[in-house]
């Protein structure tokens, strides 16, 4: 792997144009799919090559072929990325039950504490301007908000884009522009349910044209955090990319999303700000396998999606592009997690993390610009269980379990087609003693444990024990706030409604425990 200095990247940041340049720091552009597989990318051997943008992307730049999520699912992903700590550290997630995912869906009460220090509160202090457009998901309640937590500018949803709702019984979801309602989804912001049509992407796209245009002229360094939501179910694209993938609407959301990223590196580069703005392309977590293939995409070789800590619910595709910064078409062998895109971003912006909490993400920027790999243990969490972890190239599974019974056999299968016995088990499987072994080099569809009795388990074994001991040793899990919900506090009344006319009438508190079946 190339090895390149960091003396000659400084200079450069000195002498690239546009206004990030006068402050000697780096833009940094952060774009998050939305349940996107690491098998949806033609460079990762998607078969229809239908992402020609994001393939060029990591020809001119760097991919990481084992980069993973800090949960299967996406409120805690997101809350980790921007905290760059584990959910279980940073509240999102649930003691409810054992090993549960939780979301915030409408009626959650809780969201992201105002103890949490998030990356744009942060990078202030170095001067950025930060903006996120997409979906939010760390709380709707207003105290939950983007702004109220470091960004200075936001343009998008705090949750899914379900729906439509009767505005009786559950509130269509708002659409914000900073600290006010502008609309509500179904209503407002048109999604076409028989078709899949909807235009949220030309929207997204060109909220951060116009972002980064207006920051190219400015005296600060910007931060741009791009979390749109397209290959989400519903999944969506616009009039002009319906029926034009093989793959069908998800194909579509795909290609769409796709030239959008192209579109914006192509803006860095003509208004010459390419060369100091660090991009980083990921997905929340992997695709949902249970929506597939009308609603839901690939994890190629990997086993399971969405839900689960297997591979394809865990890994992720994901590319970093700077040009004349980062070596092009390289492969870093290097595991990643979205927890480091937060200490990461804070490095290149001259920042260090917090000292008064434990910061579960590491600096990728010596990976990134040098070639070199980092040894570290990724630890793979559902709800407040760490079910496996992976060190170098196995990976050691604690807790094995997919879904009850009771909801397999309504229908829902997170691993379609790929049921291995003894380990898509439909009960909490509980291996914290003898862990299952699996090496992903040779066997990355996690179908050929180790036998137990073999010298290679124990060696491998005897390296995880200690990591796992210390890990749990300095583990002090934050107040979960994903523990009860209420109807009373739905999106009923946002900030904004009175404007718009769109306040409606909540109904009486009623708070409970949220149930998570999964």
């Amino acid at each position: 792997m190339e090895k390149r200095l960091l003396l000659p990247l400084c200079l450069c940041w000195a002498l690239s144009a546009g206004g990030a340049e006068r402050s000697g720091l780096p833009n940094l552009l952060i774009l998050l799919m939305d349940d996107m597989g690491w098998g949806d990318l033609g460079v990762f051997g998607e078969p229809s090559k239908e992402t020609p943008n994001l393939d060029q992307m990591a020809s001119e730049g760097m991919l990481f072929p084992n980069f993973y999520t800090a949960n299967p699912l996406c409120s805690p992903s997101r809350a980790a990325l921007l905290t760059g700590r584990l959910p279980i550290r940073n509240g999102f997630y649930t003691t409810n039950a054992h090993a549960r995912n939780a979301y915030t869906p409408q009626e959650i009460v809780g969201g992201i504490p105002d103890s949490e220090l998030l990356l744009p509160e942060l990078l202030k202090k170095a001067g950025y301007v930060s903006k996120i457009i997409g979906k939010w998901h760390l709380g709707h309640r207003p105290q939950f908000h983007p702004l109220k937590h470091g960004f200075d500018e936001w343009f998008g949803s705090p949750n899914c884009h379900f729906g439509p709702y009767d505005n009786k019984a559950t509130p269509n979801i708002p659409v914000y522009r900073d600290r006010e309602m502008i609309g509500r989804y179904y209503e407002d912001f048109k999604i076409d349910l028989k078709t899949g049509e909807a235009n949220l992407t030309q929207i997204y796209l060109q909220e951060a044209l116009d972002f980064i245009s207006r920051q190219q002229s400015s005296q600060q360094p910007f931060f741009l955090y791009w979390a749109i939501d397209a290959t989400h179910a519903p999944v969506y694209a616009s009039k002009h990319f319906l029926g034009t993938s093989q793959r069908g609407l998800y194909g579509d959301a795909v290609r769409e999303i796709d030239d959008s990223i192209g579109k914006i590196l192509k803006s860095l580069q003509n208004l010459s700000i390419s060369e100091n703005t660090f991009v980083f392309f990921t997905s929340d977590n992997g695709a949902a396998l249970i929506s597939a293939p009308k609603q839901g995409g690939s994890n190629g070789r990997f086993l399971c999606g969405k839900q689960t800590t297997f591979e394809g619910g865990m890994r992720e595709p994901a590319i970093a592009w700077w040009p004349g910064q980062i070596p092009a078409g390289h492969v870093s062998h290097q595991m990643g997690n979205v927890m480091d895109l937060f200490t990461t971003s804070l490095s290149l912006a001259g920042l260090q993390p917090p000292s008064d909490r434990h910061i579960d993400g590491i600096d990728l920027s010596p990976a990134i610009l040098q070639g070199k790999l980092i040894d570290r243990p990724i630890f793979y969490y559902r709800g407040n269980e760490m079910m496996a972890v992976r060190l170098g190239l196995y990976k050691a599974h604690y807790w094995t379990w997919s879904n009850s019974w009771e909801q397999f056999s309504q229908g829902i299968d997170f691993c379609p087609g790929q049921n291995i016995s003894g380990v898509t088990t439909h009960t909490q499987e509980e291996h914290t003693k003898l862990p299952l072994l699996f090496h992903l080099g040779k066997d990355p569809g996690e179908k050929y444990p180790i036998s137990f009795s073999s010298s290679e388990y124990q060696e491998v074994m005897e390296q995880i024990f200690p990591q796992v001991q210390l890990h749990k040793k300095t583990m002090v899990p934050g107040e979960p706030q994903l523990n009860m919900c209420d109807k009373a506090v739905m999106n009923w009344a946002p900030p904004g409604c009175e404007k718009l006319g769109k306040c409606l009438e909540p109904p009486k508190s009623n708070p409970k425990k949220c149930f998570w079946p999964h």
